[in-house]
């Protein structure tokens, strides 16, 4: 065995169809790593293609230019050994696979064995399950490939092991939700304690929709402890220097690891807005910018993402909004140098009216009026995206999406939500993080009552419970489908529970037509929780 062998790890932004950008990239990958001396180079899960690729596997002439992209690599490569994650057609099946590949040849092809079928995944509605282990021999160590979900079961590190392998790569394609670091690092302990053998954690990074994969590729030893995770959403290529005798790893240059907890998450939704908007092809945002909390975090996000040069908002004051809040979102406007534009809906509104007159005669004002102010602004945003070709957002946040306290057509119209994935209670606290590094957000904003500001004197707690304690439901409800009688039983009134929890149930149809927006925990609204609009469902009874 040689002293030390150097590795590469390619933590990059594959864009999901891109095949002949994502070929570009690792051609990039390799070339980087010769030029650092190293004897592999490690690519993410599926990185020819992208994660997740979805029915564009479905698709014979993605599947043919996946191939060619291969084939083409498989030729160039020299001086350097190459381990890539691709999908992989073989006898009539599809295989989630990862080639090895060493100067000019294939060495040998891994097919994923652990197919998730939960949360946001859907492989096996593609993929074929693999079953047999591949390892292979670089500079006299053995050396084992499993991918992604495999880490997380016993059987194919287990497999590896038992195949002659003396250390481990794990390709992965993992997308961040809340304390995923920690499961992580959970997961790499029980691996360890069951085969002991050290590896390298190759994670994708970038925004693909509404996951944001946050990298932070990591180096198990052999004696089982973990690196510092690598950067947070950022594309590096990582080396590593292994030493056989010792099974540990030196990590020259690694970098410091990022700040977690709400300097985590913000960064995850600045990530995950700015490649939605760049990878649609947009330059430039639009939203409504209210004087409240929703729209002035939306705001900052907005302009960390993409520059102030690049956001623009407009108020859309009625007879019912408040000067303090043109003030505050005049403040913030010009606070942090975006294009501002104040345009009134009373005309669209009082035209409204009158066109309604004769059908709601005799009837009182109600959710209906209030619902036209909403809708009239949407028609605004709209019409300046299609004018200028900006990505209108929506602002609504997770308590407002859960609940319905939003309006279909209105303060829910965009092309996506930063903030779907955060409860109100994590918006707050995400807008004091924000202000804690540059002030940003009038601190009139973060105190003042939320309001829709759609009646007279009207704020959000006049049809909703306070959100420390509507949050704290949900949390229960949505995100970790508790019962009704399980949240009772941990001290919640139960009428506001049974409001809540219907509420939640008659919304779906409106939260099935909302844009999409950032995952930031383990039970989204979207791809992660898929219930039915038309059901007959309730949770009645306490058992």
């Amino acid at each position: 065995m040689s002293e030390t062998i150097r590795f590469a790890m390619a933590q990059y932004d594959f864009l999901v169809g891109d095949i002949q950008g994502n070929l570009g990239k690792v051609r990039h990958c390799i070339a980087d790593a010769k030029a650092q001396g190293a004897r592999l180079v490690l690519f993410p899960e599926l990185a020819l293609t992208g994660y997740p690729p979805e029915d564009l596997l479905l698709r014979p002439g993605f599947m043919y230019q996946n191939r060619a992209a291969l084939d083409a690599l498989t030729r160039e490569v020299e001086g350097i050994d190459v381990v890539i994650g691709h999908p992989w057609e073989e006898d009539g099946l599809r295989y989630n696979a990862a080639s090895w590949l060493r100067d000019g040849r294939l060495l040998g092809r891994y097919f994923k064995r652990e197919l998730p079928n939960y949360g946001v995944f859907d492989e096996r509605r593609y993929f074929a399950q693999g079953s047999e282990p591949m390892v292979q021999e670089l500079d006299g160590v053995k050396i084992g490939v499993i991918v992604c979900e495999d880490s997380w079961e016993p059987t194919p590190a287990q497999l590896a092991r038992d195949a002659g392998a003396q250390m481990l790569l794990m390709p992965n394609a993992s997308p961040y939700h809340y304390d995923k670091l920690a499961l992580r690092s959970g997961m790499f302990a029980a691996r360890h304690a069951e085969v002991g053998l050290p590896g390298l954690y190759c994670n994708i990074v970038g925004g693909q929709d509404e996951l944001v994969f946050d990298g932070r590729s990591m180096v198990l030893n052999g004696d089982g402890s973990l690196s510092p995770p690598g950067p947070l959403c950022d594309e590096a290529l990582l080396v590593a220097d292994f030493d056989p005798a010792s099974r540990q790893f030196q990590l020259p240059d690694w970098p410091e690891p990022h700040e977690e907890g709400l300097a985590e998450v913000y960064e995850v939704l600045r990530t995950g807005l700015r490649d939605y908007v760049h990878k649609n092809g947009f330059s430039d945002v639009v939203f409504g910018l209210s004087g409240g909390i929703d729209s002035a975090l939306t705001l900052s996000l907005a302009v960390d993402a993409l520059g102030a040069e690049r956001v623009h908002t407009v108020m859309m004051p009625s007879r019912y909004t408040s000067q303090t809040s043109l003030d505050l979102a005049q403040e913030q406007a010009v606070g942090l140098g975006v294009d501002h534009r104040c345009i009134s809906i009373e005309p669209a509104f009082e035209a409204l009216l009158e066109c309604l007159a004769p059908s709601f005669e005799g009837r009182e004002a109600d959710l209906a009026e209030e619902n036209l102010q909403a809708r009239a602004r949407g028609n605004i945003v709209m019409a300046l995206s299609n004018k200028f070709g900006w990505l209108p957002l929506s602002t609504s946040n997770k308590s407002e999406a859960a609940v319905g306290y939003s309006t279909i057509y209105g303060d829910m119209c965009g092309g996506f939500a930063p903030l779907l994935d955060c409860l109100k209670t994590r918006v707050y606290a995400l807008a004091n993080y924000r202000n804690s590094i540059s002030p940003s957000i009038p601190e009139a904003v973060i105190t003042r009552a939320p309001s829709a500001e759609l009646r007279h004197d009207q704020t959000d707690q006049d049809s909703l419970p306070p959100y420390e304690d509507l949050d704290l439901i949900l949390q229960r409800y949505v995100e970790q489908d508790q019962s009704i009688t399980r949240i009772v039983e941990a001290g919640f009134d139960e009428r506001t529970v049974r409001r809540v929890a219907g509420l939640v149930l008659q919304n779906e149809y409106k939260r099935r037509q909302a844009p999409p927006g950032v995952r930031v925990t383990a039970r989204a609204f979207g791809r992660d929780r898929r219930y039915p609009i038309t059901s007959g469902f309730r949770d009645k009874k306490l058992s």
